[in-house]
């Protein structure tokens, strides 16, 4: 009984540590008060990305494919449902990142 437990929370500890990949596209990116918004898209709704300017991961990404990786809950910088962007082109385990952002979905 003590090795299907041990076992189940194994399984659900890998599950919740899961990162999510997603090909989005940036459709524009502003700066307002310090803030970077990035508006994206994942083919099937709009979402909004933003970060603080000045934090080192915080950059103002151009129009283009990228990848978005949710990072695990309670994980990153924001309070919030936090993201990282690496370019489309390559495989996201191994680009750089671009950088990681606070995902607010409309």
């Amino acid at each position: 009984m003590k090795k299907l437990i041990v076992c189940l929370i194994l399984l659900i500890s890998v599950q919740v540590l899961a990162e999510e990949k997603m090909k989005i596209t940036v459709k524009s990116t502003e700066k307002n008060s310090g803030v970077i918004i990035v508006a994206v898209n994942d083919g099937k709704k709009m979402a909004e990305l933003n970060c603080n300017e000045g934090f080192p991961e915080c950059a103002a990404p151009k129009p283009g494919e990228y990848w978005m990786v949710t990072l695990p809950k309670n994980h990153g910088v924001y309070e919030c449902q936090n993201v990282d962007l690496f370019p489309g082109a390559s495989d996201p385990d191994d680009a750089k990142k671009v950088g990681e952002y606070c995902l607010l979905e409309k």
